[in-house]
């Protein structure tokens, strides 16, 4: 099977192009991350716009399902008590949610998904 490369440069800047067989992409494509990645750089995906994709932990890195319980509280203009008596727990729990200090168990996720009008997938 043929696989074709084109390159082009700006004065700072290097693109390679590769074009191979759709059954080789993901083998070619690891390898060349490997390479990469041996020479020191880091690898970010782009759109086909060009512009940097990012993963959520990466936008977001102190992230935790508590902050989305916040999230749809603060959405929805209701105090930890007024969440906290919607669920039958007490407010100190609410709290602890929010923080991260507790973590959300399937059935609290079933419950906040209930009072918020959402998936418990959401939460989890």
């Amino acid at each position: 099977m043929l696989a074709l490369m084109k390159t082009r440069h700006t004065d700072t800047q290097g693109e390679i192009m590769v074009n191979v067989p759709l059954v080789d992409m993901e083998k070619v494509s690891e390898a060349i991350r490997s390479i990469l990645k041996l020479t020191g750089h880091q690898v970010r995906h782009v759109n086909d716009e060009g512009e940097e994709l990012y993963t959520f932990e990466e936008v977001f890195p102190d992230a935790h399902p508590g902050k989305i319980v916040r999230g749809f509280r603060v959405r929805e203009d209701i105090t930890q008590e007024e969440l906290a008596q919607r669920l039958g727990i007490a407010q100190t729990r609410v709290s602890e949610l929010e923080s991260g200090k507790r973590p959300i168990s399937r059935n609290m996720a079933k419950r906040l998904a209930d009072v918020f009008n959402t998936s418990p997938k959401v939460f989890v």
